[in-house]
């Protein structure tokens, strides 16, 4: 065991995927050890203002010293940390939600980091930082991946890098992209129970945002929708995506959170007139579209014949159709759990194993 490989990984963001990530590392270990002579260390741990530093990596108690020695730090002090200690095969995990944290990339790859990402939004800022952030990883010879970042464990990103690096001509990409709204309209298309109802059950099991808004809103799926089709050299932005919110205008903007929920009954009356307007087999489901040919982006609620590969949709799956022109009319078919910490976080290690077996 000699010549095992260790890996020293900073983890910034220990909420609900982060702290499931360290628990399904700790679980890995011996496991990676044995099979393929990898260790994983995590010297440091860190939310939006506290890091707890341990040169000899986190153990199971790391709850407990997480609030216990965690201090106040500055990016620079973690950069410092590791150059003192000459830690080696460096990865930077943010499974943060932050805008501001993405700020740090371009330091962090500078310092020797690479990158593995949970979090959305470096992909989806204006194209400018995208290019520099890639310019960047070339030129330190560094990493980024961020496949969670569409489909959470689902092999989304991947496949298509695949397919349009192998010459394949993509055509169109098309989907239920969000385990939330996937959950509420198979839901609502097939029981007799109000829209607010499923959306507060929906918000019960923690499948939207704290702000149900942000799902219904389709931002989420319109984020996903852009860093796709950058994925296909589109160069696009996020003010390019055409949006059909499902918020109420009277609810958005001016209402607080507090009022949303309780007005939330609102929602009740345009929903079921939509569902009455569909026939017997018909179902609504809420669609990201990408016509790669016409170069649009599309986020809509349309019908679906029940029968159809979206329209057979159950609980809370995402299910992506990729359209190119070898499968013709017969789309390549990616399908399974979309959300959720454990996916999620599974998918971020599934990285990390997969970046530290490329390193020397």
């Amino acid at each position: 065991m000699s010549n095992s490989k260790t890996i020293h990984i900073v983890l910034f963001g220990i909420g609900q995927v982060g702290s499931t990530l360290i628990n399904q590392i700790n679980e890995a270990k011996s496991r990676l050890l044995q099979a393929q002579n990898l260790k994983l260390r995590i010297p440091i741990i860190a939310n939006s203002k506290l890091a707890f530093f341990d040169k000899d990596g986190i153990s199971n108690g790391w709850e407990t010293d997480f609030e216990t020695f965690s201090v106040p730090y500055k990016i620079d002090e973690v950069i410092q940390f590791v150059k003192q200690h000459k830690f080696e095969n460096l990865i930077a995990i943010d499974a943060t939600a932050s805008v501001v944290f993405t700020q740090n990339y371009i330091k962090l790859i500078e310092n020797g980091f690479h990158i593995v990402s949970a979090n959305k939004v470096a992909n989806t800022l204006h194209y400018e930082f995208y290019e520099n952030l890639r310019l960047t990883l070339k030129k330190h010879n560094k990493s980024f991946l961020y496949e969670t970042n569409v489909g959470a464990g689902l092999p989304i990103i991947e496949t298509i890098k695949n397919l349009h690096n192998s010459g394949e001509k993509i055509e169109k990409i098309r989907g239920v992209f969000s385990g939330s709204l996937s959950y509420i309209f198979n839901h609502f298309s097939e029981s007799e129970l109000s829209f607010s109802t499923v959306l507060n059950e929906a918000s019960k099991l923690g499948l939207t945002e704290p702000d149900a808004r942000e799902d219904l809103s389709g931002n989420d799926v319109a984020r996903k929708l852009l860093i796709l089709a950058r994925e296909l050299n589109i160069k696009t932005e996020f003010c390019d995506v055409s949006i059909e919110s499902l918020v109420p205008k009277q609810l958005n903007g001016k209402t607080t959170l507090y009022q949303f929920k309780n007005r939330s009954k609102e929602l009740d009356v345009p929903f079921q007139e939509l569902k009455k307007q569909l026939n017997k087999n018909q179902v609504l489901r809420y669609v990201g579209e990408l016509d790669v040919t016409n170069k649009t982006l599309e986020v809509k609620l349309v019908s679906e014949d029940k029968n159809s590969t979206l329209g057979q949709l159950k609980g809370a799956d995402s299910i992506f159709e990729i359209f190119t022109e070898s499968y013709g009319e017969k789309p390549l078919v990616i399908q399974g759990a979309g959300a959720g910490k454990q996916v999620t976080a599974r998918g971020v290690l599934s990285d990390v194993i997969k970046l530290s077996n490329s390193l020397n």
